[in-house]
């Protein structure tokens, strides 16, 4: 009977050791524990210093057209400055720093980064991310500094950390928002927005005109047909997320992530239309949210921070079965 209490204990210890040295993070956005690399995503080889050390990336100056080297941290915290208002909660801030890092490390594994420009980023919004390394305040650097070097990553690969101003009711599938053709990865869901019960209303809506010409010109560059005098245009298909995800013009099926960027992203900000109508010679839209409405809405973020919720939280909020890496020290 001794005897086989103290087999059965060695049995119970030895797999309790077993599982707890298994992997370095777990589902829910724990931290990896120092010494468990194993469980890492690897840093592209090209930036990385080895020995846990920050890595140093090359970014192309829009407005200077220049490129420059700076520390990742150094550039991540221009980008948390330009992506987010540098006034909001610091946990909001953090998150956006989790997530911005983690779209820099994805897209320098992917392609290199913007290789057009010989640079592993660009402060241009529309190669990369937006930047401001003028507004970058002491909250935004500390917002920095408590997530250095963390990134979120599903299976030990960097998720595609796709984010949004706002992102309406309802965050949107990849192949909906985005017109994706990987079609959805597994970590983006469809939640509620908290950001909805607190964004201004004038910011939170939006109403646009479209001149039927315009219309036409959109529909023949994107498909290389020309549809024609625009007689109709009609919702033909809504996501799951209620967000129209195909038009018809003329009959002809158009994605609607990809008619709300010809037409304008600013003007059409989002494909969460509530109403749409042709009227002299214009097609009337309104609707609401700005942006894709993909993995994080930055007023959601803003929201759950105000609510006291961590960075961490409000990454597994919007991404799911993820997990929140420290890559170096």
């Amino acid at each position: 009977m001794h005897q086989k209490f103290w087999v059965t204990l060695f049995i119970i210890v030895a797999m309790l050791f077993a599982s707890a040295a298994s992997s370095g993070c777990r589902p829910g956005g724990q931290i990896s524990r120092e010494g468990e690399d194993e469980a890492l995503p690897s840093l592209p080889r090209e930036i990385d210093p080895g020995e846990r050390k920050e890595p140093q990336i090359s970014v192309y100056i829009a407005e200077e057209d220049t490129v420059v080297t700076m520390p990742i941290e150094e550039y991540i915290a221009g980008v948390v400055a330009g992506e987010m208002e540098p006034t909001w909660p610091i946990e909001a801030l953090a998150a956006q720093a989790i997530i911005a890092r983690t779209f820099t490390l994805q897209k320098i594994a992917e392609d290199g980064g913007v290789p057009h420009r010989n640079a592993h980023a660009s402060t241009d919004i529309e190669e990369f991310q937006a930047y401001s390394a003028a507004d970058v305040t002491q909250r935004v650097k500390d917002a920095v500094k408590m997530t250095r070097g963390k990134v979120v990553c599903y299976k030990k690969q960097f998720i595609r950390a796709w984010f949004s101003a706002y992102a309406g009711p309802k965050t949107a599938r990849a192949d909906e928002g985005l017109n994706f053709e990987g079609g959805n990865p597994p970590y983006i869901h469809i939640v509620d927005s908290p950001g909805k019960d607190i964004i201004p209303l004038e910011e939170a809506n939006w109403s646009a005109g479209f001149p039927l010409e315009k219309i036409r010109e959109v529909v023949r560059e994107l498909t290389g047909e020309d549809p024609g005098y625009v007689e109709n245009v009609d919702i033909k298909e809504n996501g799951p997320s209620g967000r129209v995800k195909t038009f018809a013009v003329n009959g002809q099926e158009i994605p609607a992530p990809e008619m709300r960027l010809g037409l304008g992203s600013t003007e059409m900000r989002s494909t969460f239309i509530e109403k749409m109508y042709m009227d002299g010679g214009m097609l009337q839209m309104s609707g609401t949210g700005f942006g894709h409405g993909v993995g994080m809405c930055q007023w959601g973020a803003r929201a759950m921070a105000e609510d006291g919720k961590s960075p961490e939280e409000i990454i597994n909020y919007f991404y799911r079965d993820i997990e929140i890496v420290s890559l170096w020290d």
